[in-house]
C-alpha cells in the first residue's frame, strides 16, 4: 500500500489560542504504540488538558486523551499516558530555558498526520488574564468590522 501524502488533521486545541498568547510554534514527532496510531487514524483524540514538560533533556506530552482502540485486545494503551516528543536538542534547550526563566508554558495546538507520521504542533505560550482575553476579542471584532466595511465600499455600497 502506498504511503499517505499530505496533512490530515486529527485534533485541534482551539481554546489554547484563546487562553494563551502564542510566542513561538514548533512541530514535533510522537512516540506512539500501535493501538494509539490506529485510534488516531480513526480521528479520535482530545488536546484540551494537554501540556508539555521538559525532563532530563527530553520533552514529554502529558494529559492528551487518545481513547482505546475499539478492536484492540490486551495490548491496548492507557488513554492519558505521557508520550515522548521527538525534538532536536537545540529546540529542547530553547524550550527549557524559556519555561524556567521567563515563565512560559508549552501547550499542544494540533495533532495531525504529516506524510504518514504522527506529529503534534506545540507552542511556547504565555497565559492571558481575563482583561487580555476581552481585549483580544474586541480587536478581532474590530478588524472583522473593518473588513466588512472595506468589502461594502469596494462593491459601491456606502451604507
Amino acid at each position: 500500500m502506498p504511503r499517505e501524502t499530505g496533512r490530515k488533521l486529527v485534533a485541534q486545541n482551539r481554546k489554547a489560542r484563546h487562553d494563551f498568547s502564542i510566542k513561538d510554534v514548533y512541530e514535533a514527532g510522537l512516540v506512539l504504540v500501535g493501538t494509539e496510531v490506529k485510534s488516531l487514524r480513526a480521528g479520535r483524540a482530545s488536546l484540551v488538558d494537554g501540556f508539555v514538560t521538559i525532563d532530563d533533556g527530553e520533552a514529554w506530552l502529558h494529559n492528551v486523551h487518545i481513547p482505546e482502540y475499539d478492536l484492540g485486545t490486551w495490548t491496548n494503551h492507557e488513554t492519558r499516558r505521557k508520550r515522548k516528543l521527538l525534538l532536536g536538542s537545540d529546540e529542547i534547550r530553547k524550550l527549557r530555558i524559556a519555561t524556567e526563566r521567563q515563565g512560559y508554558t508549552i501547550v499542544p495546538l494540533q495533532l495531525y498526520f504529516q506524510n504518514g507520521y504522527a506529529k503534534v504542533e506545540i507552542a511556547l505560550a504565555e497565559g492571558r488574564k481575563a482583561h487580555d482575553k476581552r481585549q483580544a476579542i474586541a480587536e478581532r471584532d474590530a478588524s472583522r468590522e473593518m473588513a466588512k466595511a472595506i468589502g461594502r465600499r469596494s462593491k459601491g455600497r456606502f451604507d
